[in-house]
């Protein structure tokens, strides 16, 4: 492979683990942050398989039929490529991030709360968009978003996308809610009886409140607080702590809690809804008023990867319509490929479910991105705080 210079519903206990790390939204689409990376070599032509592809990914994304006999887009791609696909699934961003440093491994499907850290730490080589035919039909509301793509140059190749929405039992909440106050005011009639996502990125979500309702704080990304906009963040959390009668991270327990009524209302993802629909359960699903966060998934191919014929091979093979369909209905998000919307009723009706080609709607969701020091809402006066920060702010919160 020849390099050129590039300018500075599958398991579903597995699915909790991938958008535990998951990481953009409506502003986050500005690829023109000005934070530094490093100057790395992308490929300029693909030639001959090395025979072998090795993949970090998340359950559901690299799936050849021992999972699921119904599950199989591997063999075809062996078949075609003669490239033997060899997959590690990850439970965690950090791990995915540890991993992808040992050099052992050509690809990861990247979250957004990973992405900036491979990118920065020039972990991972941009992309050339050019050997990826498929890209040229990927929704436009995924490209060039800040989380893999920096000062022009893309370093991802989108898998999918979804929305964190505010789910509530009708059972128990009378009235479609259209905010998320009930979650985060002290005077909530719901204290007790809601859910929250146990992880550092859920700060994120309280930020998303406090720019729809104290303005005067400053925040225009969720991503990118300083310190003082951190500690309102983190004031409002630890009000929420004190009222929420539940965090999780484990999808089958907010289905379970959902669809029983021991949470009337939390925040949750949509394939969490279908599932509790599918028992029967009076589980509805709404994106307030105020926005909300969402996670992204994008292949990213190693500095130094040892086969990166192979892994640019599988990229375009997943980015494809029938592939990405396959995928995104396996795992239970938007599909990255409009294409993958049409051929068949059932794709249909899969995007509809998820709004994959609705770029209004994805207008209000702010994808999970890294936070680091160099704010990614353009500002230079002043230091962001970083994940670090937000892990140490989350054991405080937490208590």
């Amino acid at each position: 492979m020849k390099i050129t210079k590039a300018l500075p519903l599958a398991a579903l206990a597995s699915l909790s683990l991938v958008l535990a790390a998951c990481g953009g939204g409506n502003a986050s689409d500005s690829s023109s942050t000005g934070i530094q990376v490093p100057d790395l070599p992308m490929a300029s032509e693909v030639g001959e398989g090395e025979g072998q592809v090795n993949i970090i990914a998340w359950a559901g994304f690299v799936e050849d039929g021992s999972t699921n006999p119904d599950a199989d887009w591997v063999s075809a791609f062996e078949e075609e490529t003669k490239c033997q696909v060899n997959r590690k699934v990850g439970a965690t961003s950090d791990e995915m991030v540890q991993l992808m440093r040992s050099g052992e491994y050509d690809l990861v499907s990247a979250s957004g709360d990973a992405s900036l850290r491979l990118i920065a730490g020039g972990d991972v080589a941009p992309i050339n968009t050019e050997l990826i035919p498929n890209f040229g039909n990927i929704v436009e509301g995924l490209k060039g978003q800040v989380y893999d793509t920096l000062n022009g140059q893309s370093y991802g190749v989108p898998i999918g996308r979804g929305a964190n929405v505010l789910m509530y039992n009708t059972e128990h909440v009378a009235q479609a809610p259209d905010s998320w106050a009930p979650l985060w005011e002290e005077d909530s009639e719901y204290a007790g009886k809601t859910m929250a996502y146990d992880s550092p990125i859920y700060i994120a979500d309280a930020a998303v409140y406090l720019m729809a309702t104290q303005p005067d704080l400053g925040i225009t990304n969720p991503y990118a607080l300083d310190a003082d906009q951190l500690a309102a963040a983190v004031e409002l959390l630890k009000t929420q702590n004190g009222m929420v009668g539940e965090y999780w991270n484990d999808a089958l327990k907010a289905v379970s809690s959902i669809s029983s009524g021991t949470a009337h209302m939390g925040t949750g993802w949509q394939v969490i809804v279908n599932l509790a629909q599918g028992d029967g359960a009076t589980v509805e699903s709404v994106l307030p008023k105020e926005g909300a966060t969402g996670w992204s998934d994008t292949w990213m191919i190693a500095a130094e990867a040892k086969n990166p014929n192979c892994a640019y091979k599988w990229m375009d093979y997943a980015s494809s319509a029938e592939v990405n369909a396959q995928i995104s209905q396996n795992f239970g998000m938007a599909p990255a490929n409009s294409l993958a919307c049409e051929g068949s009723e059932a794709n249909a009706a899969h995007c509809e479910t998820f709004f994959a080609t609705d770029e209004e709607y994805y207008k209000q969701v702010w994808m999970w991105t890294t936070p680091v020091e160099q704010c990614v809402d353009g500002r230079t006066d002043v230091t962001c705080t970083n994940y670090q920060d937000w892990t140490k702010a989350w054991t405080e919160i937490k208590g």
